[in-house]
C-alpha cells in the first residue's frame, strides 16, 4: 500500500477544500481508511474514518457537519471534503489505512500505512 495525499492549500475562513488520498499499490477493499491532522506542536488527531466495504463513516465532534469522507472505488481514492473551514482546522492532514480492522478506529497507532501529509492553512 502506497498512499498519496493531495489537495491541501491556503484558504480563508469559511472556505472549502477537498483532500484526496490515492493508493498506487493495491486495492483498498476491506481496509479501514482514516484522515488525521496534526497542528504544530500537537498530537496527531483523528478527523474522519471510513469503512471501505460498506461505506460506514465516523467523524470527530470538531468536524461533524462540516467535513465529509467518501470513496471512489473505481479510482481507489478516498476524499475528505472540508467546508466552513476555520483557523483551528489549520494542520498537516494525513490519510491512513488499517489493514487488520475494517471498521474505522480513532487511534492513529492502529493504522498500518500513512500518506505523506498535505498542509491545510486557514487564514482568519
Amino acid at each position: 500500500v502506497q498512499l498519496q495525499a493531495s489537495g491541501g492549500g491556503l484558504v480563508q475562513t469559511g472556505g472549502y477544500l477537498r483532500l484526496s488520498c490515492t493508493d498506487s499499490g493495491r486495492t483498498l477493499s476491506n481496509y479501514a481508511m482514516g484522515w488525521f491532522r496534526q497542528a504544530p506542536g500537537g498530537e496527531r488527531k483523528f478527523v474522519a474514518g471510513l469503512q471501505w466495504t460498506g461505506g460506514r463513516t465516523v467523524y470527530s465532534d470538531s468536524v461533524k457537519g462540516r467535513f465529509t469522507i467518501s470513496r471512489d472505488t473505481a479510482k481507489n481514492t478516498v476524499y475528505l471534503q472540508m467546508t466552513s473551514l476555520k483557523p483551528d482546522d489549520t494542520a498537516v492532514y494525513y490519510c491512513a489505512a488499517d489493514q487488520y480492522y475494517s471498521a474505522p478506529r480513532t487511534d492513529p497507532s492502529v493504522y498500518d500505512y500513512w500518506g505523506q501529509g498535505t498542509q491545510v492553512t486557514v487564514s482568519s
